[in-house]
């Protein structure tokens, strides 16, 4: 059997840039199974008011005292407090993926931005920026990220904030290895002697061609965001209740674990699914984008 047969064929004519990379992505099952994945996560966390009848932080009086097992009215239980933990999981997945969506993007603002001027400029500028981002990458991330979050005790958006802005340096690295490549190119060269302004050819020309490093280590910056976010969650430094999160209800489930087990089991394996999905998608974008392929 051919195998582009089992390719959709709503996707773009192979010999388009496009058309390669989405019949490469498509040929990658566990990719595809990945982004499936992501995205049935993503719907039930925005429909979880209309997937249940709870409210996150609503209580059974009547079921207060211990967690209760699985049943028909509550798929995953209900904790000590009569709340059901098949709510708390869907709406902590609110918080879980966005705090990694959007730390993953401020990451990729900001070592987009060092790692172009970096490449690009050279001379001073460059032996600066990655000085700068060699003393980051020498600071261990989980004991600073800790030491912030005590101190300042974050929302949501402040969380977002001090992971994105500990997390830019990968990204700053793989983009001033590209734009050092590329901007001694003869297009590059050719259109700077049109008279083409270097803001012009950095993001109107040299950019562009980075996307596909870019596109694939903001992926994997997302499962490491959700780890991160997780973490300091269950150390009582990230999110507080009652706003669920991943990582608050595995902290609230650990005097239960003996008891029941299943206040830790689904949340965590929330997590694992979740990360491991983000890893999967970021390996077929790789390969998808990798012109080499």
């Amino acid at each position: 059997m051919d195998k582009s047969q089992s390719i959709p064929r709503w996707l773009p004519r192979r010999e388009s840039f496009l058309g390669q990379v989405l019949h490469r992505f498509f040929k990658h099952k566990l990719a595809v199974a990945g982004l499936g994945i992501l995205v049935l996560l993503g719907l039930v966390s925005i429909l979880a008011p209309v997937l249940t009848p709870y409210g996150y932080d609503q209580q059974n009086v009547a079921l207060m005292g211990q967690p209760r097992s699985p049943s028909s009215q509550h798929w995953m239980g209900t904790d000590e407090l009569g709340r059901d933990s098949f709510t708390r999981v869907l709406y902590g997945a609110r918080v879980s993926l966005r705090v990694g969506l959007l730390s993953a993007l401020v990451a990729t603002l900001l070592g987009t931005l060092v790692g172009a001027l970096a490449g690009f400029y050279g001379h001073w500028v460059d032996p600066l920026l990655m000085r700068f981002t060699d003393v980051m990458l020498s600071i261990p991330l989980l004991p600073l990220v800790i030491l912030l979050s005590g101190i300042l005790h974050p929302s949501v958006a402040l969380l977002v904030g001090i992971i994105g802005g500990l997390g830019w340096m990968s990204t700053a690295r793989i983009v001033r290895g590209q734009f050092l490549k590329l901007r001694s190119a003869e297009y590059v060269e050719a259109i700077r002697a049109l008279g083409g302004s270097n803001n012009r050819i950095m993001f109107r020309h040299i950019l562009p061609n980075t996307v596909g490093p870019i596109v694939v280590a903001t992926t994997l910056s997302v499962g490491n965001a959700i780890l991160l976010e997780s973490a300091l969650s269950f150390l009582g430094l990230g999110v507080q209740p009652p706003t669920p999160t991943w990582g608050n209800l595995l902290n609230a489930a650990q005097g239960w674990l003996s008891q029941a087990p299943w206040l830790a089991l689904f949340p965590g394996l929330f997590i694992l699914i979740t990360v491991l999905a983000i890893n999967f998608l970021g390996d077929g974008l790789r390969d998808a984008l990798d012109p080499r392929l």
